[in-house]
């Protein structure tokens, strides 16, 4: 595949500098950051963003996480690698991607666990995590920025 034009956050920098400073934020709080990085990966996938599935699954093993739990993210409801507090973030990260596909975006059910893990804080660190994570891939996949280029 080849990138349908230069990656637009390379073309605005200030864009990328906003990106970058987005991420940073929403990842200073007390999440854990592999519960960010099972967020990116399984966000990405959804949104069929090959480059950042790519680069999430290489930052994964490269910070020493195992290939199962690396492998598992796309069935993570039947997976036994993830603890109960990121199978909620991950449940979290998939109703806030797919936004469109119910009536109820996120229903309560869904938010009341995640609340039962995560104060507001954490809450919204996981939020604009998942954001962050979605404007990336609509960019990416928008301009098909091909696996391998990051």
């Amino acid at each position: 595949m080849q990138a349908r034009m230069t990656n637009p956050v390379m073309v605005l920098p200030d864009a990328m500098r906003a990106l970058l400073e987005l991420g940073r934020v929403a990842q200073s709080g007390t999440v854990p950051e592999t519960t960010h990085r099972l967020i990116h990966l399984r966000v990405s996938q959804i949104n069929g963003c090959g480059m950042c599935v790519d680069m999430h699954s290489r930052e994964f093993k490269e910070s020493g996480e195992k290939d199962e739990r690396i492998w598992g993210v796309g069935a993570w409801r039947e997976s036994p690698y993830f603890s109960d507090a990121e199978r909620t973030a991950l449940e979290l990260a998939e109703c806030v991607t797919r936004i469109a596909d119910r009536s109820e975006a996120v229903p309560d059910k869904v938010w009341g666990r995640a609340a039962e893990h995560y104060d507001e804080e954490e809450l919204s660190s996981l939020l604009l995590s998942i954001a962050a994570i979605n404007v990336w891939n609509r960019i990416n996949v928008a301009t098909r920025q091909p696996a391998g280029s990051s």
